[in-house]
């Protein structure tokens, strides 16, 4: 097992701080709480009940959300993904992701609050080759804003990306949250 910057005492304040400024979510979110009452290590991607992924919400000057088209997946998300050993936060991993995969430099980003906008709970589907089995993320979303644009892809994995209008965001909540704080 590598381990971690970033602990479960980490995702759990994270979590619970969210919690706290949105209580209506609670049963949404139940369970990541119960997987770490079990004890999971949800910064393992190892841990397939459901594991910690990172998330970046980057929005232009005129308010467009930087939408990647993901290769194994086959669709087009917000930029993202695991956890690695040099993580030290959650919102540190969320820009890590967002700078590999559409190579602006994290000093053209600007983050716009250190909690995350919204957090997230889906099925991944099995990858074969990767060995893994069908598994739940549980995506901390942070939200960013950058006067820069695009720069070289993480071709391995991002075939494409494109500034899309906000109402292009598919859940709603998020949509309204990062909606509010672009104001």
């Amino acid at each position: 097992m590598i381990d971690l910057a970033i602990t479960e005492a980490h995702i759990r304040t994270t979590l619970t701080a969210y919690l706290d400024e949105h209580p209506d979510e609670k049963a949404t979110l139940a369970p990541a709480l119960d997987l770490l009452d079990a004890g999971a290590d949800l910064t393992s991607r190892k841990e397939f009940r459901g594991h910690a992924t990172a998330g970046a919400v980057l929005a232009d000057p005129v308010g467009r959300i930087l939408h990647i088209h993901h290769l194994a997946l086959d669709k087009w998300l917000l930029p993202g993904g695991h956890l690695e050993p040099a993580d030290d936060a959650l919102l540190q991993a969320a820009l890590r992701e967002l700078t590999e995969e559409t190579g602006i430099p994290a000093s053209a980003v600007t983050t716009v609050s250190h909690r995350p906008v919204h957090i997230d709970i889906h099925p991944i589907p099995a990858n074969e080759a990767k060995g893994e089995a069908a598994h739940q993320h549980i995506d901390f979303r942070f939200l960013f804003r950058t006067t820069t644009d695009v720069g070289q892809l993480q071709t391995e994995e991002v075939t494409d990306a494109s500034w899309r209008v906000l109402d292009t965001l598919s859940n709603e909540r998020l949509r309204r949250r990062v909606a509010d704080a672009l104001r």
